[in-house]
């Protein structure tokens, strides 16, 4: 089963997080299994919090480091997510990451 790290804009906003709940289960459905960290970390930390912003963007890396592929959905490429892919991109590869619109 591949490990795919789920980038998608979050910014502190409900409506994202439950489009990466469709983008998860969606990956589920294909046979991976989907890390969306906002989605988790947003249970206990503020995303308009400069420091929880700060960790949580730490804790994403870290996380990067596990996963075999970066998926990026949405027509939005946020700030974080771009910080994401820049560091994904050094870690596996520009052949990692896929990119997709809508689901």
């Amino acid at each position: 089963m591949k490990i795919i790290f789920v980038c998608s804009p979050f910014q502190g906003k409900q409506e994202n997080i439950e489009k990466a709940k469709k983008y998860c289960r969606m990956l589920v459905d294909m046979g991976c299994i989907p890390i969306a960290p906002h989605v988790y970390f947003s249970q206990f930390m503020d995303d308009c919090n400069p420091e929880d912003r700060r960790k949580a963007l730490e804790m994403n890396k870290k996380l990067l480091e596990f996963c075999d592929e970066l998926w990026i959905f949405g027509d939005e490429i946020t700030e974080g997510m771009r910080e994401e892919i820049e560091h994904f991109r050094k870690i596996r590869g520009e052949d990692k990451i896929k990119k997709y619109k809508k689901i």
